[in-house]
């Protein structure tokens, strides 16, 4: 099995972004997590993609990543009714290209 990537694409509400980088750093990786970065893209926008051993442990952790989604859902915005207020991909890791 290969290591996995998921990742979410999120936008704060005006004035909670402090709130949302609070909780997004605060975050305990799940089981099978190897590393979890938060990325600020702009404004209210930012991105966070964690790092897991397999695919299985992401399937695994979608419950207590869904769960930690629910106590920052208030801070964030609909990006449309499609999606939410989140836009999640996630894939195998091809690469991993390191200094």
């Amino acid at each position: 099995m290969s290591q996995f990537i998921s990742s979410v694409r999120f936008t704060a509400k005006p004035g909670q972004s402090d709130s949302l980088v609070k909780a997004l750093t605060a975050f305990q990786l799940p089981t099978g997590a190897l590393n979890h970065v938060v990325a600020h893209t702009g404004g209210e926008s930012f991105f966070t993609y964690v790092m897991w051993k397999d695919e299985q442990d992401l399937v695994n952790a979608r419950p207590d990543l869904i769960a930690f989604l629910d106590t920052v859902r208030d801070l964030l915005v609909e990006l449309s009714p499609e999606l939410g207020v989140t836009d999640p991909v996630s894939g195998p890791v091809l690469a991993n290209i390191q200094a």
